[in-house]
């Protein structure tokens, strides 16, 4: 029995594997530096009694990859540690690079209107520096004085105190005069009018972000075009603000992120700068449409998705329903010139799951009533807050018939708040839709 094989120089010859000790070895691999030898199963008896003797070592594999690892979890485990270990050395690299002074060179701030939202970012703001004054323009007298007495928004926000430099105002010159920054939280019905009547005190360089989601109901038009026609000033600074982002949480400092989107790609650098926190996460695009017509229609959803829950009919329909209106969202909002990629981010998708599937959505809450059985008119009369997904529900469905685009779910919404379709109804009709690929 003289079966041999001839190895090159610098072949491995221990096996990765334990075989039982009265194996036979049919071939191996020796090498040397002078000449490579071939050996048979005689030579292999005098080697093992010439190595009898030394001291014995333990064997060594040349190249452990071929080796299977004996504790895989262990294995598992120093791949997460090393991929996590390289995140956060690239986020202190990345923040060592972006230390910026635009907080610092930022005096004072005015935010428009006393609502939920508004009230929750003139306190983000205000907590970023202690001496930053923060104007709320408020139309409410009794909101006013509760602020600026004993620094709660009485109305809105009765259990969280504002920080000392939140200071409000009916007074639009006094607000906005001498403003670095402005936060438009009016709703999309009333800006229009609201802007107009405040144009003068504005100065046309002053970065405005909007935090107002919604479609105006006669015109069609979104936030990045009615402030600067409101203004007369088409080259008014422009920023959209928009992810998920409840006011209440931001209240209570709870970790979220969201996107700013402006065309004027260093203004939504800076605006990041200024709102970004340890708590808030801050994103930039330059897909204003994208941004603004997800946080638009994503009310409208809500809406649908509040009456299936008010309806009982389960988990399965819900997650149909959603996954159906987010397919319409993206139609619309591509043919509209905005990027896929915008609708499955933060504005997108990440704001329609938080509203759609949560009890803080007011929009939500108003689906639910609906699809109780109750009348639109007698939930709107007990709100306190302005469901945007009502009035923008007609909008939604005149821009989709301008862009040529179907949209079933969102326009069975818009039906049944103009009181032509009923929950039930609705249904049954988008049960009865035929069976189509999806797209």
């Amino acid at each position: 029995m003289a079966a041999a094989l001839e190895a090159p120089f610098g072949s491995t010859y221990f096996s990765s594997k334990p075989k039982p000790h009265n194996t036979i070895l049919h071939s191996k691999f020796l090498a040397f530096p002078s000449k490579t030898f071939m050996f048979t199963l005689r030579d292999t008896h005098a080697l093992c009694a010439a190595n009898s003797n030394a001291s014995p070592s333990p064997p060594q594999d040349p190249d452990p990859g071929t080796q299977s690892d004996p504790d895989p979890t262990r294995d598992r485990r120093r791949v997460v540690r090393v991929a996590w270990e390289k995140i956060v050395r690239w986020s202190r690299s990345w923040r060592s690079k972006a230390t910026t002074d635009v907080l610092q060179r930022t005096n004072k701030v005015v935010v428009l209107g006393g609502g939920s939202f508004g009230t929750a970012m003139a306190a983000h703001v205000a907590n970023r520096k202690a001496e930053l004054e923060v104007n709320m323009l408020v139309r409410d007298p009794q909101v006013c004085f509760s602020i600026n007495k004993s620094h709660y928004n009485c109305k809105y926000f009765p259990d969280h105190r504002l920080p000392e430099n939140v200071v409000a105002t009916t007074d639009a010159k006094s607000a906005l005069l001498g403003a670095d920054y402005c936060l438009h939280a009016v709703p999309v019905q009333f800006s229009a009018s609201f802007l107009e009547s405040v144009a003068e005190y504005i100065d046309p360089g002053l970065p405005f972000i909007s935090l107002s989601k919604g479609l105006e109901l006669n015109t069609l038009r979104m936030m990045d075009q009615i402030i600067p026609q409101a203004l007369r000033n088409p080259r008014q600074p422009f920023v959209a603000l928009s992810g998920p982002s409840f006011a209440l949480e931001l209240m209570d400092r709870l970790p979220t992120a969201m996107v700013v989107a402006s065309k004027d790609k260093k203004l939504a650098n800076t605006v990041q700068q200024l709102l970004a926190s340890s708590h808030l996460r801050i994103s930039t695009s330059s897909d204003v449409t994208g941004v603004e017509i997800a946080g638009a229609l994503k009310n409208v959803l809500a809406i649908a998705a509040g009456m299936v829950e008010g309806m009982n009919l389960g988990n399965n329909s819900m997650a149909a329903l959603v996954s159906q209106g987010c397919s319409e969202i993206r139609w619309l909002a591509t043919k509209m010139g905005a990027k896929p990629t915008t609708i499955t981010g933060l504005s997108g998708t990440g704001d329609i799951m938080l509203t759609c599937f949560v009890n803080l959505s007011r929009n939500r809450r108003v689906g639910v009533r609906l699809g109780s059985g109750e009348k639109l008119e007698n939930i709107l009369s007990s709100m306190n807050q302005v469901a945007e997904g009502v009035s923008t529900a007609g909008a939604v469905i005149a821009l989709a018939q301008k862009y040529n685009v179907k949209m079933p779910v969102l326009t069975a919404v818009a039906r049944i708040i103009d009181n032509e379709l009923t929950p039930k109804k609705a249904v049954f009709e988008l049960m009865s839709l035929p069976q189509v690929e999806e797209v």
